[in-house]
């Protein structure tokens, strides 16, 4: 594969930073230390066309391949992980979903809004008893004359209060288990669609992450999405996608704990001695670590793009992405000494906001299951 990057990419990544710069990077502390959900920098985010990039044209989107959307998500993330995890979790998650299996209907009526980012998406999977077991779903949805009814909740969902068209998962055949699981679209205002509590965080403390409460909701037959007890298949590949995403999003932490390291060692070299040599080994393992991980992911991408399978291409992509942004934050955050722990510092928040990327998603070690499983089975793409 061609590492290079296009113009078109170059273009992407420019427009993302010069973006950073200026509308993110001098307002994420505050953001973070009151909890504040950025509606006006989202806004300026959807005029700019980035969340609906990967959508096709033909519903409002940009038509843009993985690498792309991968480059947005991690210029994000660079300054600001919570509001990256916002543009990932709409454009590769709820969006996707939609795109990949809802009927025409559905995309025509949810998507080009979707794409102008006038509607966020949330995509409802996680429960409070079935994180990585989403055959252990509660949430039910009972089919009867008038279409589907929907009762349950959801935790953890991000954009669970600022939502507008919610993807649930829900068990329409209790006793099939995974193979008995549905996908539904629910929009913001159905009579029974309600959040419960705001979820309190280590991180990410400016993304909206809620329960949704699903109380006697009541959907038409036509907003199940697919095949009825499909939404497990469904699912899995939009997680294969969503990895991609977030491995990004990992990448985009990590960076920016490395470019603040750089920043705080050039000025220790000024005063040149045994501690600066140490300081500057410590960058080059973090460069190397982050590395890898992009070129994980810039594969994965590209295998995606290719239409190859690229299950465990992405789940090794972002369990390195992950792990070498945790790594790398917490060696920022030790360089730095005591004044790395001062909040508002942004080693102390990238610290913080990093530990998400071993458990969202996929934990880490359910990503060492699907690339156990695809060497076990042959299934493992070649090099």
């Amino acid at each position: 594969m061609d590492f290079a990057l296009t113009d078109e990419h170059r273009r992407i990544q420019e427009t993302v930073r010069d973006f950073g710069e200026r509308e993110v990077k001098p307002h994420a502390a505050a953001w973070d230390r009151d909890e504040a959900f950025p509606h006006g920098v989202v806004a300026q985010l959807a005029a700019l066309g980035l969340l609906g990039l990967g959508l096709p044209r033909d519903v409002g989107g940009g038509g843009a391949d993985a690498l792309a959307c991968a480059l947005v998500i991690e210029g994000v993330a660079r300054y600001d992980a919570s509001l990256g995890l916002t543009v990932a979790s709409h454009a590769g998650l709820a969006s996707g979903h939609i795109d990949l299996f809802a009927s025409e209907m559905l995309r025509r009526r949810y998507l080009p809004r979707l794409a102008r980012g006038e509607w966020l998406g949330a995509w409802c999977l996680t429960e409070a008893g079935s994180g990585s077991d989403a055959g252990g779903l509660r949430t039910r949805a009972v089919r009867d004359a008038d279409g589907w009814l929907l009762n349950g909740s959801k935790m953890f969902i991000t954009q669970g209060t600022v939502g507008h068209v919610y993807v649930v998962l829900a068990s329409t055949a209790p006793d099939l288990g995974h193979r008995g699981i549905s996908a539904f679209v629910v929009e913001k205002g159905t009579p029974g669609l309600g959040t419960g509590r705001k979820i309190e965080k280590l991180g990410l403390r400016s993304s909206d992450t809620a329960e949704v409460v699903l109380d006697n909701v009541r959907l038409a037959p036509g907003q199940l999405i697919g095949e009825e007890n499909r939404g497990y298949k469904q699912a899995l590949r939009v997680l294969d996608g969503g990895r991609v995403g977030i491995a990004a999003w990992c990448h985009g932490i990590g960076r920016g704990a490395l470019e603040e390291s750089i920043a705080y060692v050039r000025e220790r070299r000024r005063v040149p001695g045994p501690a600066v040599r140490a300081m500057e080994s410590t960058l080059a393992e973090m460069a190397m670590r982050l590395e890898a991980g992009r070129v994980l992911l810039c594969r994965a991408a590209y295998l995606k793009d290719t239409g190859r399978p690229f299950r465990s291409a992405a789940a090794m992509a972002k369990l390195v992405c992950s792990e070498a942004a945790m790594w790398v934050t917490t060696r920022a955050l030790q360089l730095q000494g005591g004044a790395g722990l001062v909040r508002d510092q942004p080693v102390e928040r990238y610290l913080r906001d990093a530990k998400l990327g071993e458990i969202g998603e996929g934990t880490s070690e359910m990503q060492r299951r699907v690339i156990a499983r695809a060497l076990l089975t042959g299934a493992l793409p070649s090099l």
